[in-house]
């Protein structure tokens, strides 16, 4: 189970991912989180997702359940949502050829509530962006 979030302060402005990786029984085996310089909201959710299957991929999984609680980020990997933003689409082909790579996948769409250890490191990202400057 990877739980995902991004986040941006300033929209754009700086910006942070946050990755938690659990197993099947709720187990966390990871926890990720970091900058991603000045970014919009949904560059971040999108550096969000690309750092998490990089780490799924480093721990074996071929089978993934992706759990977001960005509308657009999930609605847009499932193609039920258009991409009409010019600087989202080099992430989407990569998010999209990186999930290529895993056996099966799923992703669900949860409660901001619900992501809370990943919305803090993704916010502690945006503000490690922000101490550098950036």
């Amino acid at each position: 189970m990877l739980y995902i979030d991004g986040a941006s302060h300033g929209n754009p402005g700086p910006a942070g991912y946050g990755v938690v990786i659990a197993d099947e029984k709720g187990t966390v085996l990871r926890e990720l989180g970091g900058s991603l310089g000045i970014a919009t909201n949904n560059v971040a959710e999108y550096g969000a997702l690309l750092r998490a299957l990089e780490e799924a991929r480093l721990l074996g999984a071929d089978e993934i359940e992706v759990y977001t609680d960005s509308e657009l980020l999930a609605r847009q990997i499932e193609g039920r949502y258009a991409v009409k933003s010019p600087h989202l689409w080099p992430l989407y082909r990569e998010a999209k050829e990186a999930l290529g790579g895993f056996r099966a996948y799923r992703l669900v769409r949860i409660s901001r509530e619900e992501n809370g250890r990943a919305d803090a490191l993704a916010n502690r990202g945006a503000a490690e962006a922000e101490a550098q400057g950036l």
